[in-house]
């Protein structure tokens, strides 16, 4: 059998899973305490006190077979009993109910009537529901007789405080093994808190706590990011070098190449052109998302700018209506992502004839989508048009920019450093391609 189902039921967070965790097995045990004693403590005191009634009233009985009349009765049972504090009334078959009377959750009234039946002769019904008392129908030599005595004769005066004292100690030790078990969890939250930050370009102060084994991981999360940290720190110096040392040669290079005559020079410009626009992209790729601190940034007003500046330089390119009922700004590095939807857009409007751009920005979501009407990108493929150096001919045709293939692999790391993804798919307005961008808030 499977219980696959009960996952749509389980908790999602970890302190939810763990007070079910607590939880369960505390409930659990109480309910099986509280009603084996139940069972045995109040089944066996009630059996006890109803066989001392059921001996009372064979007094009664007896009593009753040897009064004088029906009417005489009630006066010789209290003439001869009135210290065992009975009310005996008589009673017509049209007032005995059909059956015994009682709440449904009144145990000991069940064990008290079954008890009745076994031990005493001529036993009718039992009411337990009036406010005067226990009400039994006993059917005797003299006719029908009503006997009226206190519930305390036949079962303990408060059979709720079992009940009350699990529920009470139940509740106080669940609270204080729920602060105990925050206080271990409190360090598993921040750890995770501050990894999710260090997976969006964050960084934020942590000090290990809590058990041996979180600590553990703690210090081996600090490993980590401090490793990673110095990646990126000799990564950035070293493209510096790298970014200084190729530029001026190509500088002097071009210096050469204005000194010769025109014609000859054009192709050998072309080149150098070129040289300097494949540096350029891998110099972007390699410095991903790492540029700045990130900041809160309006997505709709940046966008908007990367839209005029591109309609500026003649690219037809148009700015949607802001998307979705979400309002204010978003922690961004303004650098890395600007970098992105710039390639996205001039992907678009170098495969395509037009393109459009929109932002759409929730309370959870910020999503920026270019879509354009050029070839598209096959499905199968798109898996490695976000990989970097390939080149998918002749779906997206990359002889036409002269490209290297880092376009939409810089835009997906990028996206991934804000701890976003880069989707893409078929245009369904323009028929082209559909590049969104997707990042939580």
């Amino acid at each position: 059998m499977s219980f696959l189902w009960l996952k749509h039921y389980m908790p999602r967070g970890i302190y939810g899973r763990a007070t079910l965790i607590l939880l369960l097995p505390v409930v659990f045990v109480q309910l099986v305490v509280v009603v084996l004693f139940a069972q045995r403590h109040f089944e066996g005191v009630t059996q006890q006190m109803t066989d001392a009634a059921a001996m009372e009233m064979a007094l009664v009985q007896e009593v009753v077979a040897a009064a004088s009349s029906r009417d005489a009765v009630p006066r010789a049972v209290a003439d001869q009993l009135g210290a065992l504090e009975y009310t005996v009334v008589p009673v017509t078959p049209s007032q005995v109910p059909r059956t015994s009377r009682m709440v449904w959750y009144d145990y000991s009234g069940r064990v008290a009537r079954e008890r009745f039946m076994q031990r005493l002769e001529g036993f009718r019904a039992l009411d337990l529901t009036s406010d005067i008392g226990v009400r039994l129908f006993l059917e005797t030599q003299k006719g029908l007789f009503e006997l009226r005595f206190d519930r305390a004769r036949i079962s303990a005066k408060n059979p709720h405080q079992l009940f009350v004292y699990t529920i009470f100690f139940g509740v106080v030790m669940t609270l204080i093994a729920s602060i105990y078990l925050r206080n271990q969890l409190r360090p598993i939250t921040r750890l995770a808190r501050v990894a999710e930050a260090f997976g969006r370009g964050r960084h934020e102060p942590y000090s290990p706590a809590g058990a041996a084994e979180v600590r553990s991981a703690g210090n081996a999360f600090i490993d980590m990011r401090n490793r990673i940290e110095r990646q990126i720190e000799q990564r950035t110096l070293m493209l510096s070098g790298v970014s200084h040392d190729l530029r001026t040669p190509l500088t002097r290079m071009r210096l050469s190449l204005s000194m010769l005559d025109e014609d000859d020079a054009e192709p050998l410009r072309q080149d150098v052109d070129d040289m300097q626009r494949m540096l350029d992209e891998f110099l972007d790729f390699a410095k991903g998302a790492a540029e700045g601190a990130p900041e809160p940034v309006d997505p709709f007003e940046m966008v908007s700018d990367l839209v005029e500046q591109a309609q500026r330089v003649g690219r037809n390119i148009k700015m949607l209506d802001r998307a979705g009922d979400g309002s204010g700004t978003v922690l961004l590095r303004i650098t890395a992502i600007r970098r992105a939807v710039d390639n996205l857009i001039s992907n678009a409007v170098r495969y395509g004839a037009r393109a459009e751009v929109e932002v759409m920005l929730s309370d959870r979501t910020l999503r920026i989508r270019v879509e354009d009407d050029g070839p598209g990108i096959p499905e199968d493929r798109r898996v490695d048009a976000a990989r970097p150096f390939v080149r998918l001919d002749p779906a997206r045709n990359q002889d036409m920019g002269g490209g290297v293939g880092l376009g939409l692999a810089i835009a997906t790391d990028i996206a991934r450093a804000h701890g976003g993804v880069l989707r893409l798919g078929e245009s369904t307005r323009l028929g082209g391609l559909r590049a969104d961008i997707v990042i939580a808030r």
